[in-house]
């Protein structure tokens, strides 16, 4: 069982609420809590656990959309910082976490804003009391998407 082949299915059906985008290699999805304020999910179209299991062509396609889905988060939601993420310990998946980081958003935990995602605590990142949704997630999959357009155009892609 894959969580991130279950999300990719609801997308399929129309049953994924934060689903923004799909792109030639994945899935563009705004993140279901946000502790940090503008996190992304970008969901490979491949179910494959490392990168280097990908085909050379879709990889190097898949790392150019990322870097295009960082760039229409960074302008949605005014990083001051992106931070990128492809762990898959837990959901070994290939898929990127995209931050929009602000200055002075660790500040509560004594790291002046200077560190990874992680220093938060994940109880802390995971409350129920970050989860988006109604017109919040509407108007962040709207920026979200205005802001896809923008850097595809920006490179030709639309």
């Amino acid at each position: 069982m894959c969580l991130i082949c279950d999300r990719i299915e609801m997308i399929k059906n129309g049953a994924n609420p934060y689903f923004v985008r799909e792109l030639e290699t994945g899935y563009v999805v705004i993140g279901d809590k946000q502790y940090f304020p503008g996190y992304v999910l970008f969901l490979c179209k491949y179910h494959e656990t490392e990168l280097f299991y990908l085909d050379d062509d879709i990889r190097r396609l898949f790392l150019d959309e990322m870097t295009i889905v960082a760039e229409a988060v960074s302008i949605a939601f005014k990083a001051d910082k992106i931070n990128y993420e492809l762990l898959g310990n837990g959901d070994s998946h290939v898929h990127w976490h995209i931050f929009t980081r602000k200055n002075g958003d660790l500040d509560e935990y004594g790291v002046n804003g200077v560190g990874p995602v992680w220093w938060a605590p994940w109880s802390i990142m995971n409350d129920e009391k970050y989860k988006v949704k109604g017109d919040t997630l509407e108007k962040m999959k709207s920026d979200l998407s205005a802001a896809l357009d923008e850097a595809l155009r920006k490179r030709n892609m639309i």
